[in-house]
Parts: C-alpha cells; structure tokens; sequence
C-alpha cells in the first residue's frame, strides 16, 4: 500500500549507508561576540578585500544574474591556462578546489577502491572519499609534521585508484619538496592518479617546492588542484580549478554540477589573474607577517612551555600541535575575541590575520593560558 510500511520496514526513503555515518566537515567558526574587534583566523581566508579591480568587474557582473553563467566557463579556462601555460584542454574548473576534488573521486574511486592520502591532512578527504563509497587509507605523517611519502609508496595497493598529497598540507604547513616526490611519483603505478592540492602555493617561499604544472606536464598520471579561496580573496565565490591530463580534466568536465561557476564567480577569477602585481603585494605582506610570528613562536621556546615543537609553515597558517590543552587553548583565544581552529586532540590551526589578532595569539601564549 502507497506510503504504508511492508514487514516492519521503517518509513521513509532509502538512503545509502555511507551517507548517514557521513563524518560531518567542521568549518571554523565566526568571530565571536567581543567587547573590542573581533577577529577569525579560523578558516584560512585572506584578510584584504578583493583586489579593487576585482570587486568592480564582480559589481558590475551582477547585473546580468537574471542569465546563466557561460556553462563551459570557456572566459576562465582560457585565462587559466594563459597563466599557468598549458593548452586549455588541460583545465577544469568547479567550486573551489574542495569542488573539483569531488568530481576528482567521483571520476575515479567507488565501492571497492581505495584512496590512499596522509594524517592529519585537509579533513574534506575523507568525507569525500566515504561519499563515492570508496576506502580511505591514512599514512601518519611523520613526527615532524611532513608526509611519509616512502610509507605512502608502501602502502598502494591493487585496490589505490587515487593518491592525495596537500602541499603545503593542511593543518601543518609542511611541504614536500621536488626530489623526495620526484622519488615517490617514481614508485606509484602509472594507472594511479596523484593529485597535488595546492591550495596554498601562493604562500610558498621555499625554494625546494616543486612546480606541480611542469610534473603534471611530465607525468600523465598527476593532476594539480588550486584554489581562488585563499590568496585571491575570494572564498565566498567559490571557484577552483585542475591542470591535468586532457583525459582527466575531460572526465573533470563531464562530472561537473552543470552552470557550478557562477557568473559573479568566474569574471572576478578572471580579473584577479590579471591583477598579479597587487595580488603579489598583499600575499608578500602576508608571508612577512606569517616569517614575523614564526619567529615570535621560536623565541617563545614552545617545546620548553609546553612540549609542543614549532614547526615551519609554507601557507597562510601556522600549526600547534598541543595535544590534550587543544581544547583549552581555543577557548583562551575565543575569550579573547579570536577563533581559531581546533582539531582535537591533535592541535589548532592559526590562520594568519590582521596584526592585532595575530599578537593577541601570541600573547595567549606567553600567559600560559
């Protein structure tokens, strides 16, 4: 009988198992309320507004939103692949990096598959892995927050269809440099897609740091993902991209949510590309400011107060790895008017902010909260 139950069977649709025991994404939280200014470095967003010319072609793109967006984001893609140096073919576009990733896995893992990735890394990984109901498998990363990648080697199977190295990772901070992943790509299958998420590659001053779009040129089995989120300033568009292989980003474009790149979205992306000199100012202000507390964090002798080893960061965050006071020291900043990102009972994540928020992280610290 319609809508009744059969053999006590429980009401309602049927939904997939992996779904409903679906580990929910924890984004970082606001500001909170605060006497004075409040701050979050909570979520990696760029703490400038957009580039001037960006939020004028944005503004302006707004009056046609009665229309949909171009749906092959063709503008977009052209520019890309001009910055980046590649054919067009090579580029897929989707909602942010996290976007692409999706129809990454969906692409390539389902039921019986095994996406193979580090611990801790970027927390949207297993999420979108139990999604396409395919296994994870974690390699810890090393004592000093960097990948095992000589482990992760070990640890691909017949059953690896996808490997997922962060870089710089996130939470920690840490890169893998050219020769050791040189010497690991060596060892993975050529059937086996190795996604470099570069995320924060803007950041990145370390001269070891490799050129992903060059290996992704060299290697056919490697896709690089980057983002407009968080140099660009433009995470509440949502918009990131893929340099891979033409068959990879055929299969990207083919599971991509139709008209995803909104209007607003992919013209700002497009000015922002051609806004490189101011956009390499502000992310210069930022690397100084993260170079500043990193030292700061040094001179605080962590692993003398509490244990706790300071790590270099190649991003726009910094890691501390606090284990049972992670907790405590989140509250601390939150009393003090500055989220942060705990990740217990592991550690917390800092972004890099606005000075003000920044010291008052750093004096949390000194007091012993």
């Amino acid at each position: 009988m319609a809508g009744g139950s059969a053999g006590g069977q429980a009401r309602g649709a049927r939904l997939r198992a992996e779904v409903a025991g679906l580990p929910a994404y924890k984004a970082g939280r606001p500001a909170v309320a605060y006497s004075g200014t409040a701050f979050k470095l909570s979520s990696n967003e760029n703490p400038y507004p957009p580039l001037p010319g960006v939020l004028k072609a944005a503004v302006a793109a707004v009056e046609e939103i009665n229309r949909y967006p171009d749906f092959g984001s063709s503008a977009l893609i052209e520019e890309i692949a001009g910055f980046v140096g590649v054919p067009a073919a090579r580029v897929a576009v989707g909602t942010g990096s996290v976007g692409v990733l999706q129809q990454l896995v969906q692409a390539t893992a389902g039921p019986g598959d095994e996406v193979l990735y580090a611990w801790r890394s970027f927390e949207a990984y297993p999420i979108i892995t139990q999604i396409s109901g395919a296994t994870s498998v974690q390699v810890p990363l090393r004592a000093d927050e960097t990948h095992d990648l000589d482990a992760m080697a070990e640890a691909v199977t017949e059953r690896t269809r996808l490997i997922l190295v962060c870089n710089p990772n996130n939470p920690t901070g840490a890169i893998v440099g050219r020769a050791e992943l040189d010497r690991f790509l060596d060892r993975v299958p050529e059937n086996v897609l190795v996604v470099l998420d570069e995320a924060y590659v803007e950041f990145v001053r370390d001269e070891t740091y490799p050129d992903g779009v060059a290996i992704s040129l060299e290697r056919s089995n490697v896709c690089v993902l980057r983002t407009f989120s968080k140099a660009y300033g433009l995470a509440g568009l949502r918009v990131g991209y893929a340099v891979a292989a033409e068959p990879v980003a055929e299969a990207l474009r083919a599971c991509a949510v139709p008209f995803g790149v909104n209007l607003v979205a992919q013209v700002a992306a497009v000015e922002s590309l051609r806004s490189q000199q101011a956009l390499l100012e502000r992310v210069d202000q930022l690397v100084q400011e993260r170079d500043r507390i990193l030292a700061e964090l040094r001179a605080l002798d962590l692993p003398g107060r509490y244990g706790v080893e300071s790590h270099p960061s190649q991003a726009n965050f910094y890691w501390l790895r606090l284990g049972e006071r992670t907790g405590a020291f989140a509250a601390a900043c939150e009393s003090a008017g500055v989220t942060v990102r705990p990740y217990s009972p592991d550690g917390v994540r800092v972004t890099i902010g606005e000075k003000e928020a920044n010291n008052r992280v750093l004096d949390i610290l000194r007091s012993g909260f």
